[in-house]
């Protein structure tokens, strides 16, 4: 199983994506995140990875999620998902991803994990979800089919 981070950096009526450069979901739209570290929390893994991935420092980080993600009924990723609009710097690429801010009316779902369309604006407009998302395919988990969710609002 493995633990991961999602953060979302909200100004004004825009949000912080990414467009992944490699690994799991390369060629998607998503928030910063990534797999915790040895001895690290959720907290401050969306730190870092927000900081390696597109060069801000984020505070003020409120939990907006736990996401758990199954593939062919075993689980496979818990993700901890955050929001701020306290960050400083300004956003830049690197080898993982290609940051853009986008306005939230315009966030590019067909272009992003099938689920994302269920929970994200939820969690864009300030609520809290906890979810549980079934992929099947035995393929890794980006080449899954989708088949189906249980969400639950403001449950954290």
């Amino acid at each position: 199983m493995i633990e991961a981070t999602l953060c979302f950096v909200v100004r004004d009526d825009e949000v912080l994506l990414i467009e992944k450069r490699r690994g799991l979901g390369a060629g998607w739209y998503n928030g910063p995140g990534g797999k915790l570290e040895d001895g690290e929390t959720p907290l401050e893994c969306a730190k870092r990875e927000v900081r390696e991935e597109v060069g801000l420092e984020v505070s003020d980080l409120e939990r907006a999620g736990e996401l758990t993600f199954t593939l062919d009924g075993a689980v496979h990723t818990v993700c901890h998902v955050f929001r701020t609009d306290e960050f400083a710097g300004e956003p830049t690429a690197s080898p993982e991803a290609r940051p853009e801010w986008i306005p939230i009316e315009e966030v590019p779902y067909d272009r992003m994990w099938e689920d994302d369309r269920l929970w994200l604006p939820g969690v864009l407009e300030g609520e809290t979800v906890v979810g549980e998302f079934h992929f099947e395919g035995g393929r890794p988990l980006d080449e899954a089919t989708f088949v189906g969710h249980d969400l639950e609002w403001d449950a954290l």
